[in-house]
């Protein structure tokens, strides 16, 4: 018995197929329209700032693997959904992966955005600095992501709790610590730091409210962000010249 799926003939139909492929992806999928928008955005900025070739390669082809494992993402689901209609652990496992890929890629687009367009973008306003190694913000930047991997690998590793909801420890009281620490490394402003203190506690403190974190889940988190910022801000930093 013959399938009714359609082989195309020659390499027109080929891409009219693949066109459809992206137009359904684009028109089903809304974190898809999403990354069309970023793509747009990153291109229309390359050519305001006027970014050297090699710069720009590199800023293309990062979007270019964030369109592409989202689209991949897709057919993934697509498939899954095909084969089981009912919940199904492995089914879900499936999925998740495909949508940690999706979020692996984001985040390569974003360290890699902010190192090339931060340059240019801080530029007129004398925030430029000579090299990478003495831009301190950058380690705030690092330090954020290094935290959120932590918080991820702690909850993997103790099987309890979501990346962003439950579990030990508590990422957003984890998260909101690392800011206060890297704004209060940066500034040294202790009115800074105290109103910084203030809106991260406050974060934690809705944690608890809500019911999604006890008390030593937050503070585990916050113990978290604040430890590996503060290594990361003694280790790397060089005082500015």
């Amino acid at each position: 018995m013959k399938n009714n799926i359609i082989t195309p003939k020659n390499w027109l139909e080929s891409l009219n197929c693949a066109t459809e492929g992206i137009i359904y992806a684009a028109k089903t999928q809304r974190h898809m329209r999403y990354h069309f928008v970023i793509a747009t955005i990153v291109l229309l900025l390359s050519l305001f700032l006027n970014l050297p070739t090699i710069e720009f390669v590199l800023l293309a082809i990062s979007v270019i693997i964030l369109l592409f494992a989202e689209m991949m993402n897709t057919a993934i689901e697509e498939t899954v959904n095909l084969i089981e209609q009912k919940y199904n652990i492995i089914a879900k496992n499936t999925k998740d992966i495909s949508a940690g890929a999706v979020l692996i890629a984001s985040m390569c687009v974003a360290i890699m955005g902010y190192v090339i367009l931060s340059k240019h973008l801080f530029a007129p306003f004398s925030l430029a600095l000579e090299t990478a190694k003495t831009y301190t913000g950058h380690l705030a930047v690092v330090s954020f992501f290094l935290v959120i991997i932590g918080v991820v690998i702690t909850k993997a590793y103790l099987g309890k709790g979501k990346p962003l909801y439950g579990g030990l420890p508590s990422g957003h009281s984890a998260v909101a610590f690392s800011l206060w620490t890297s704004i209060s490394l940066l500034t040294m402003d202790p009115m800074v730091a105290i109103l910084s203190f203030i809106m991260a506690t406050m974060v934690s403190h809705s944690r608890l409210l809500t019911g999604i974190h006890t008390k030593t889940e937050v503070a585990l988190g916050a113990i978290l962000g604040i430890g590996i910022t503060s290594l990361i801000f003694y280790i790397f930093a060089i005082p500015l010249k």
